[in-house]
């Protein structure tokens, strides 16, 4: 896996495991309360918002992103490189509508996590992942109530791209339950927004994803 230096300078390896997505919460506040308490099983948390307008964001991510130094996880910002420059995040999701690479490295520096959405698409992970992202995301692999309406990916994609070298991240629908398959054909991250925050007990549901990947730190040896 990757490591590299935050902005703030906080070095940071990208370890396979939970990759926790923030649900549509409007209120700042509420959203770190219920974000967290699930940061001790997060490999890395992107901050994803789509209910909020620009003021109330930058708050927001202020604080997620203390959140995330305190407890020692990468922080990410979805589609807005120039919001993750401000926040001091460790890096930015790029959809296909968000920017290139490049524009993103010119922008955050070399020390910053790009990753990319590649969807159901083996050719766009094989051009992004030669132009430098520091991994690539496939999915829906089942539907979702996020995205109800997303392509559709397949285990397949996850061996066509065993040869890439960035590590693989899985999103769409994806529960302990079904995970396994996935993470047996390469996937390195399960990317989950629903699946955790809607759960009956959040803190259960992300424990049980993060016992999927051996690797990945526990609540105990996560804190420290």
């Amino acid at each position: 896996m990757p490591s590299k230096t935050h902005p703030g300078g906080t070095s940071t390896m990208l370890r396979n495991g939970l990759y926790l997505i923030t649900p549509d919460e409007p209120d700042p506040l509420r959203l770190v309360a219920r974000a967290q308490p699930l940061l001790p099983f997060a490999s890395c948390l992107q901050f994803r918002n789509k209910a909020m307008p620009a003021a109330t964001l930058r708050e927001a991510g202020t604080l997620l992103r203390d959140a995330c130094s305190d407890a020692g996880v990468l922080f990410i910002v979805n589609d807005d490189a120039a919001l993750a420059l401000e926040l001091g995040a460790g890096g930015v999701h790029l959809g296909e509508d968000d920017g290139d690479i490049h524009s993103a490295r010119m922008l955050l520096g070399d020390d910053a996590i790009v990753g990319v959405s590649c969807y159901d698409d083996i050719d766009r992970a094989r051009k992004l992942a030669a132009q430098g992202a520091d991994y690539i995301a496939f999915g829906a692999f089942f539907p979702s109530p996020t995205k109800p309406h997303a392509r559709r990916a397949g285990p397949r994609l996850l061996r066509d791209s065993a040869g890439l070298g960035v590590p693989r991240v899985v999103i769409g629908g994806i529960t302990p339950e079904n995970a396994g398959p996935l993470i047996d054909a390469g996937a390195d991250f399960i990317a989950v927004i629903s699946g955790v925050f809607d759960a009956p007990d959040p803190i259960a549901a992300a424990r049980s994803y993060c016992s999927l990947f051996s690797n990945t730190l526990t609540e105990n040896n996560h804190s420290t």
